[in-house]
């Protein structure tokens, strides 16, 4: 006799076993979302694989107005000393 299921019980068995699985990784997908490209997960002094210099950052900030002429050029002159 191969009892109720016809032998496919094992197949229900391990249905059971995987949901539970699958429903924990994919919960913990969403409470831990991994960053959407690799750059952005690298930090913001960073573009791609290539380290920013810091000339080139103080650049970016310059024009972004974030300091001003006089800041700029003395942090480029402390950068370059």
């Amino acid at each position: 006799m191969m009892g109720f299921g016809f032998g496919f019980g094992w197949i229900m068995m391990v249905i059971i076993m995987l949901v539970p699985i699958g429903l924990a990784v994919f919960l913990l997908s969403l409470l831990f979302p991994r960053a959407a490209h690799g750059a952005a997960s690298s930090g913001p002094a960073q573009r791609g694989d290539i380290s920013l210099s810091a000339t080139e950052i103080l650049k970016q900030r310059y024009a972004r107005g974030e300091i001003s002429k006089e800041q700029f050029e003395q942090m480029r002159r402390d950068v370059e000393a």
